[in-house]
């Protein structure tokens, strides 16, 4: 199939923009928690719909106050807590438009965003954001004011906005329309300078009205809760917490990912978001801890039986009598713990960034936890196919958002087309015009689309490789396959004009010396357990399952183990955890070399 699409499900207000939500919130759900903070002491305290409005049009007077004025932009630079969604409302509310910034970012990156969009104000998280960005100030003309979080800047705008009355508030709240800008939102950039996507508030209704339609059961108000833990800086982070608002359920923020798994206990929450990182973490550490408990072929055996049901749901006949009875008699002994180790409540996970893989995939539904995988980017607002609640075809990123079309070219680029996407690239009309070529959203994906809609991503077009003897490799298949074993962190794979695939490979700092324990070798200093004959026999079958998903023209035929990670600090990772593959090349291109000595 080379197009497809849904009709809508929600339809987008003619006016009005995305404050509207919280106002109707106060009206329809006043006292319905609709959003949870914690207290100095760990403690989760609810605000209902009336509560968050207030609290979001004290802080908008303050903006107003300070001389915010509609179609200003005004940058928000912190880590996932409560006042990254207060003041992302209260930006709107003063008719202003918000500009992530990640908390890890750059000095130059934080000139380069606020400088591009021209940002008046921006909101900072700790001492050091307000250092980082004092560092370019010079460079910034237009930034007249910097707040900071940790310095009360929550309760200085309150303060400072108390004179303004509430209609001059209304005034700002209602300047923007569907179509006018509600955010900037700045690539990880992969190469290049980052290039800012202006989302509208039509696309963010677009986005996250046909979601919250399509997994209503999801999304019911006064039941549901979601717990978000990834950056809000990024569209997906974002997507969530504007449909948790838009249901409305209890939407919880947690800052520190450390702390993930006591968040989870704490707040249980009924959905869940996450990357597949997440739940490939969660999968290792609780095989790791029943291995280390002398339960390692009980937990093998869960695990195969889980998947082989989840298999078996897909087929005409269902599963079997001795494997339902096999299937329940794992839930008492493992599936239950897993499932309360991800709070208890939740039945079902929204995953993306990468795929998840099918074997993991058909395990997390087997345990009872479906993890619905989707697909999107910055440009289409987040998700532009993500699986129905109902129907998952495990391997896929699900069906078009509804109210869009997926197309795929003649080349096997995914295009898009829908009231979701972005309006265009901040101060960038070439690069906009390039990216909606005759009418369609250029993703840059390769995919393909079965009988049924559903769309299976398989590389990036930039990524593919072709080897010397002129094969075509996608490197994301394989690469995932062997990012999924406990031991690896990331992998690259290489071969472009060369005679052979190859890999480049680092170590899960977290797991590594789990594994060491467990096979007698913790005395091993660093050098020598990478140079480990077992180690190395370990890493090469997580190489081995990864080549058994390609054919042997496009199988990795050595790896090497590098010294360090990859990480966003290093340069070598965005943002989103994406491999900067050019950066990567040039930094570790003696280890390329050897791979081919």
């Amino acid at each position: 199939m080379r197009e497809f699409s849904l009709p809508a499900l929600y339809e987008v207000p003619a006016d009005g923009n995305l404050t509207d939500l919280i106002r109707r919130n106060a009206v329809q759900h006043p006292d319905v928690p609709v959003i949870a903070r914690k207290d100095a002491g760990g403690n989760w305290l609810d605000l209902t719909a009336g509560e968050f409005l207030a609290e979001v049009r004290a802080a908008a007077r303050g903006l107003i106050a300070a001389g915010i004025r509609p179609g200003d932009r005004i940058g928000l630079m912190s880590r996932t807590r409560y006042e990254w969604t207060l003041l992302d409302f209260a930006v709107w509310s003063a008719g202003a438009v918000t500009v992530p910034i990640y908390e890890t970012s750059s000095p130059e990156q934080v000139q380069w965003i606020l400088g591009d969009s021209g940002a008046v104000g921006c909101v900072v998280e700790t001492g050091a954001h307000a250092a980082a960005v004092e560092s370019v100030r010079d460079r910034l003309p237009a930034l007249a004011h910097l707040w900071t979080l940790d310095d009360g800047a929550v309760q200085k705008l309150v303060d400072s906005g108390s004179q303004i009355t509430d209609a001059v508030l209304d005034e700002h709240s209602s300047a923007a329309d569907a179509d006018s800008p509600a955010t900037i939102v700045y690539t990880s950039g992969t190469t290049g300078r980052p290039k800012g996507c202006v989302l509208s508030h039509r696309a963010f209704f677009a986005d996250c009205g046909n979601v919250v339609e399509r997994l209503k059961p999801l999304f019911v108000p006064g039941e549901g809760s979601v717990l978000l833990f990834l950056p809000v800086a990024h569209v997906f982070g974002r997507m969530v917490q504007l449909a948790a608002v838009m249901a409305p359920i209890r939407l919880g923020l947690s800052p520190d990912i450390k702390h993930l798994t006591d968040d989870l206990a704490g707040f249980r929450p009924t959905l869940i978001l996450g990357v597949p990182r997440v739940f490939e973490k969660v999968y290792n550490s609780a095989r790791a801890k029943a291995r280390a408990e002398g339960k390692g072929k009980i937990f093998d055996r869960a695990a195969e039986t889980a998947i082989s049901y989840s298999r078996a749901l897909d087929t005409p006949s269902g599963p079997s009598l001795g494997l339902r009875l096999r299937h329940r008699l794992f839930d008492k002994l493992v599936y239950g713990k897993l499932r309360a180790v991800l709070g208890g409540r939740a039945t079902h996970a929204i995953s993306g960034g990468a795929p998840l893989g099918e074997r993991l995939g058909h395990f997390y539904r087997g345990i009872g936890f479906t993890v619905l995988e989707g697909y999107g980017l910055t440009e289409s607002c987040a998700p532009t196919a993500f699986n129905p609640y109902d129907r998952p075809k495990i391997g896929t990123v699900g069906q078009p958002l509804p109210g869009s079309t997926v197309r795929i070219g003649d080349d096997g680029e995914v295009l898009l087309r829908g009231e979701h996407l972005f309006s265009g690239y901040w101060n960038n009309e070439a690069a906009t015009a390039e990216a909606m070529a005759d009418g369609w959203f250029h993703t840059g994906d390769i995919g393909s689309l079965d009988e049924d809609g559903y769309l299976t991503i398989t590389g990036r077009k930039k990524e593919i490789l072709v080897t010397a003897g002129g094969k075509n490799v996608a490197p994301a298949v394989i690469e995932d396959r062997i990012r999924a074993h406990a031991l690896v962190a990331e992998c690259m794979v290489v071969g472009d004009a060369r005679p052979f695939v190859a890999a480049l490979i680092t170590l899960d700092e977290e797991f590594l010396p789990r594994w060491a324990e467990e096979h007698g070798k913790s005395g091993l200093d660093r050098e020598r357990l990478l140079e480990d004959p077992e180690l190395l026999a370990a890493v090469q079958r997580a190489v081995d399952d990864g080549n058994a998903a390609v054919s042997r023209a496009e199988s990795v035929r050595r790896f090497r183990l590098l010294r360090t990670q990859f990480t966003e600090e290093s340069g070598h990772l965005t943002p989103s955890m994406k491999l900067k593959r050019g950066v990567v090349a040039r930094d570790f291109a003696q280890e390329i070399e050897a791979l081919y000595a």
